[in-house]
């Protein structure tokens, strides 16, 4: 009951902007969060004519170290995506370096718990979630927190994508001194981070998903990638594994979702 409460409560104060609904069918949605002591500004794209249309094949989009909600739709024409394929792309704020995780601070962002507790039950209400037709994907930072939240309720998911994702976090580059500290400890290489890494979490998967893995060869976070799909491979994951030329470009990230878009299209 008190779940229940707690779900309306955000419900009525979250706040539905229709930016030109009849002509570009987006929705910017602001949730105040608990969870992240600040709001989450989080844009939602639909198929042209259908922004109100419920239990659309839905994709979750993440954006990557230092951007925004809005990183995605400044870099590609997500609109004509959806229009073109019959998607719905939502595009939360996983703010400039969260890494999509909890921090070990409770006074500090509880990017996941946010996520389940208070995002995907306000978006799920308002535009319907079916788990044959819902993906997540994301690129570097991104692709890591897809693979995550994937795997925290796969049940919830028909599949996951990474691009560029830094899939294990000891690759992590820069970042390996700040996620210890989100986690609380002091190293990437202690346990505690090794049981945060999207690879170690495999085993959760279970049958019947698709995970879809690309990442430029002349990425310096190749690694990270090419060791997933090994894994996947290791436990007989139904999986696909783009490796071709790119680097850790946006110009990348942008050839590569139309494919990620395409194959999750042929599971529907």
């Amino acid at each position: 009951m008190l779940r229940h409460v707690s779900i309306l409560r955000i419900l009525l104060s979250c706040v539905f902007l229709t930016l030109a609904l009849h002509a570009r069918a987006q929705d910017l949605v602001v949730i105040p969060s608990d969870n992240l002591h600040c709001t989450d500004s989080i844009l939602v794209f639909s198929p042209r004519g259908k922004a109100l249309e419920r239990n659309l094949p839905t994709l979750f989009l993440l954006h990557g170290y230092s951007g925004k909600y809005s990183s995605w739709s400044e870099n590609t024409d997500l609109q004509a995506l959806c229009d073109e394929g019959g998607w719905r792309i939502i595009c939360p704020d996983g703010f400039a370096d969260s890494w999509y995780l909890d921090n070990a601070d409770p006074s500090k962002m509880q990017w996941r718990s946010f996520f389940w507790k208070e995002c995907w039950p306000v978006l799920e209400h308002r535009y319907g979630f079916v788990p044959d037709k819902t993906f997540i994907d994301g690129l570097s930072m991104g692709g890591h927190g897809a693979m995550n939240l994937f795997l925290d309720h796969p049940e919830r998911f028909r599949g996951a994508g990474s691009m560029s994702g830094i899939l294990v976090l000891r690759h992590s580059g820069g970042s390996r001194t700040l996620i210890p500290k989100i986690l609380g400890v002091d190293s990437i290489d202690d346990p505690v981070c090794e049981a945060q890494s999207a690879i170690n979490r495999l085993d959760r998967v279970g049958q019947g998903k698709l995970l879809v893995i690309s990442c430029g060869t002349e990425d310096k976070f190749i690694p990270a990638s090419d060791e997933f799909a090994a894994r996947c491979r290791e436990l007989g994951l139904p999986h696909v594994a783009i490796f071709s030329p790119g680097k850790h470009r946006w110009s990348y990230w942008t050839w590569a979702l139309p494919y990620h878009l395409q194959l999750f299209s042929e599971t529907l």
